[in-house]
């Protein structure tokens, strides 16, 4: 099965949801000073949302360094991403823009913290996806 990487800011939803999933996962560091991180392996990428009411800023940060690394961008394969459903259009924007320009599938959405459901579902359509992908 290939990885999971994720970027989780101060609040900790994405962190928390990753916890409940019970897989090994690398976590993106929310300051540029606690050193880049190097994923030298497939990877699905959660990608929790922050945009305003016009989208700016909807991908962290931290993500935007993260992909700048060509190792790191090479081997993404899927998105998963994380919103709040509040945000109306914009809910889950930055999962949508990192699958666009990554040019890879967004496998799921959930909200805020994520749900049991939503905890079996991603669980059960990663090892579906990684599955099929090898």
């Amino acid at each position: 099965m290939g990885g999971l990487v994720y970027y989780s800011s101060e609040s900790g939803n994405t962190r928390r949801f990753v916890e409940r999933l019970g897989l090994p996962a690398t976590r993106i560091p929310i300051s540029p000073k606690d050193g880049p991180v190097s994923v030298d392996r497939p990877y699905v990428l959660i990608v929790p949302s922050y945009a305003d009411g016009d989208g700016r800023g909807a991908v962290p940060k931290g993500i935007i360094r993260f992909l700048n690394d060509p190792e790191n961008r090479k081997n993404i394969r899927g998105v998963i991403g994380a919103g709040n459903t509040n945000f109306g259009e914009m809910y889950c924007r930055g999962a949508k823009i990192v699958a666009e320009k990554c040019a890879v599938r967004m496998l799921y959405r959930f909200e805020l913290l994520g749900t049991n459901e939503d905890v079996l579902a991603v669980r059960t359509g990663l090892e579906k996806f990684w599955r099929e992908t090898q």
